[in-house]
């Protein structure tokens, strides 16, 4: 188990972030809900979240869930739920329409606005890409419109982000180990977080070496395969070896996912409005598979599904999905 996760009070472990020393849920509560759910639903299902014991809750701003989580914020404290806003850890992201130098900071202030916060604990850079600059639609993206991103001008401005106290840590998302290296070449801070795609049939072992060397922490994000989605599959729930260990331990194949990720050093933002799936995802501390069991998931079949193939132009920055990964696929 990774020397950096710590346990508190609600029975979420806590992993120390090695470029900012913040504590960080390595249990979050994802709000990116395709297609997307009225505001007040997903209000409610945040409130849920908290009185359930959830901590960290992520959002961003194409998600359009970033006003009714500061909804439910204000709520939950008005309620007692939570005695104050720094007993939360939020995460949002910013997305590659305003993924350029000069717009980052207004953007994180925009963020800000929405959430009725004054700072976030962690802001990522969405994607390794950047959209001209303009309105935007949840999973809409023109080909036409994407360009490359100018990653020292933007890094520096999330630098600036930090050191404005907007945001408490900085980090990236869907970025390979060579993009990576691109940033870590010339950051004065360095990505605290890297949030990816990672599930047992795409378990990112390159990438978590990688990371694991630099002191980046790497939280993952379709954990279950995204099921459900435009771009996802159920070949991570109906797996057979994932369902014979679910149940030789008593658990469901979520539940063994998130065991899985914690047993390798990584957190999980999972996404369920479900109530009792919500509760059944916290139910994942205090057991553990076996080595037998590990082994049988190390050695499942391996293969990326969320490809970024909306950003893939012949008339683009990448013209392949290799290309875009850096031939991590």
């Amino acid at each position: 188990m990774d020397s950096n996760f710590e346990t508190n009070c609600s029975s979420v472990p806590e992993h120390v972030l090695s470029w900012s020393g913040q504590k960080m849920p390595v249990l979050g509560f994802g709000t990116a809900v395709d297609p997307p759910v009225a505001p007040q639903v997903t209000k409610q299902a945040v409130l849920q979240a908290i009185k359930l014991g959830y901590r960290h809750f992520d959002t961003a701003s194409v998600y359009g869930t970033e006003q009714p989580v500061g909804e439910a914020i204000v709520e939950a404290i008005l309620l007692g739920l939570i005695k104050s806003r720094d007993e939360l850890f939020i995460t949002s992201k910013l997305w590659c329409n305003d993924a350029h130098g000069e717009l980052v900071v207004p953007a994180l202030h925009k963020s800000l606005q929405n959430l009725k916060l004054e700072y976030l604990d962690l802001y990522l850079i969405h994607w390794p890409v950047s959209l001209k600059p303009g309105s935007f639609k949840f999973l809409e993206i023109n080909t036409e419109d994407v360009v490359p991103m100018d990653f020292g001008s933007v890094w520096s401005a999330m630098e600036e982000c930090y050191k404005l106290g907007l945001t408490k840590s900085i980090g990236v998302s869907n970025f390979s180990c060579r993009k990576l290296a691109d940033i870590l070449a010339f950051a004065k801070i360095p990505p605290a977080v890297n949030q990816v795609e990672l599930n047992p049939m795409w378990n990112q072992k390159k990438l978590r070496e990688f990371c694991k060397a630099k002191g980046i922490f790497i939280t993952a994000f379709s954990l279950l395969g995204a099921s459900g989605t435009a771009w996802g599959s159920n070949r991570v729930m109906e797996s057979g070896v994932l369902k014979e260990i679910a149940e030789a331990k008593g658990k469901t194949v979520a539940q063994v996912c998130g065991r899985w990720a914690y047993e390798i050093g990584v957190s999980m933002v999972v996404k369920s409005f479900n109530g009792e799936r919500m509760k059944q995802n916290l139910e994942i501390f205090g057991w553990s598979l076996s080595q037998d069991e590990v082994k049988r998931i190390d050695n499942m079949p391996q293969s990326r599904h969320h490809r970024g193939d909306e950003f893939i132009s012949q008339h683009g920055p990448y013209k392949t999905v290799e290309e875009f990964w850096d031939g991590e696929i």
